[in-house]
């Protein structure tokens, strides 16, 4: 693995901030980097020295699981040096700034920083300020690159590729970081996207992105290859955009009655966490046709292969 991968080449960026920020090159280097790093997560011995000499902290300022557990996994695998950061023990409760608080940590000579932030633009603000390689883990309702990277990666090793392809993304577009970066990846890879839910969950300008835009949760199934059905971001809604829950899932909620009723077969993929039996139930979540759990095993290796990829423009002094 190690030989296989010294011949490696850069990201065209010093940094990971949005799927809109790289070029296709980019991901189709990310994915065949992974591939490698996929063999090295089956092997008993899960664990190379890549980044053996890297320092990252991972600043999480908004709760997180599966991403931070992954992007630790990942670093650990590559034998990186990890600093876990917790906004709500952080000096920014007494008032400290972003820049102050990530400086300080800096100081601490940490190599990158991987980071999650409510607010939309928050890494590209950052990246303006420290010399530091950044990846964004989420910022706001704007982006989500490592998920649409690895939700990308998934389609490509379960259809062969993902030109041509073509995916449906349901549910909440308008909160929805994992939204925007699958369409800006996917169109880039060359697939065919729509988006499918309610119109007061849709942002009023979505078909600017050359998207389709349907709220007929059937017939979009029928249209799709693959459907990655998104949660209601219930955390970032400041006003009730339907009635209910109950309506929510009467309308858009895949279940096995609808899925078995389709004229093809589909695959039925999900960002997490899942709401079991609001936009998906569970016996679509754990079927066949579910690759769900392939997407959090390869998020791993996707996001190895970005630390990877991303030390490669750190200059260590002497």
């Amino acid at each position: 693995m190690e030989d296989r991968i010294a011949l490696k080449k850069h990201l065209s960026t010093k940094h990971l901030l949005g799927i809109k920020n790289i070029t296709t090159d980019d991901i189709n280097l990310i994915f065949t980097t992974a591939d490698n790093f996929k063999e090295v997560l089956n092997r008993p011995i899960k664990k190379v020295p890549s980044l053996r000499d890297i320092t990252v902290a991972n600043l999480f300022f908004e709760n997180s699981t599966r991403t931070r557990i992954s992007f630790e996994l990942a670093e650990k695998r590559l034998s990186a040096d990890v600093v876990n950061f917790s906004a709500s023990t952080s000096a920014l409760k007494k008032g400290e700034t972003l820049v102050d608080t990530v400086n300080n940590i800096l100081a601490m000579k940490v190599d990158m920083v991987v980071m999650r932030h409510p607010n939309p633009g928050a890494c590209v603000y950052l990246s303006k300020h420290i010399d530091v390689n950044i990846i964004n883990a989420g910022d706001g309702a704007h982006e989500h690159p490592t998920q649409a990277l690895l939700d990308a990666y998934s389609i490509r090793e379960k259809l062969g590729d993902v030109k041509g392809k073509k995916v449906v993304i349901v549910g909440d577009i308008l909160h929805s970081r994992v939204a925007l970066s699958n369409i800006f990846c996917l169109q880039k890879l060359g697939a065919e996207v729509m988006v499918c839910g309610p119109t007061t969950l849709m942002p009023r300008h979505i078909g600017s992105l050359g998207v389709n835009v349907g709220h007929n949760l059937k017939e979009a199934l029928e249209w799709c290859d693959v459907a990655n059905m998104l949660r209601i971001q219930l955390e970032r809604q400041e006003i009730k955009y339907f009635p209910s829950l109950r309506e929510y899932t009467m309308m858009f909620g895949l279940n096995k009655e609808i899925l078995d009723s389709l004229s093809k077969k589909i695959t039925i993929m999900h960002p997490g966490p899942i709401n079991r039996g609001v936009e998906i139930t569970s016996d679509v979540a754990d079927s066949d046709q579910s690759i769900i759990l392939n997407q959090v095993e390869n998020g791993v290796a996707i996001r190895m292969a970005i630390l990877y990829l991303l030390a490669g423009k750190i200059e260590k002094s002497a």
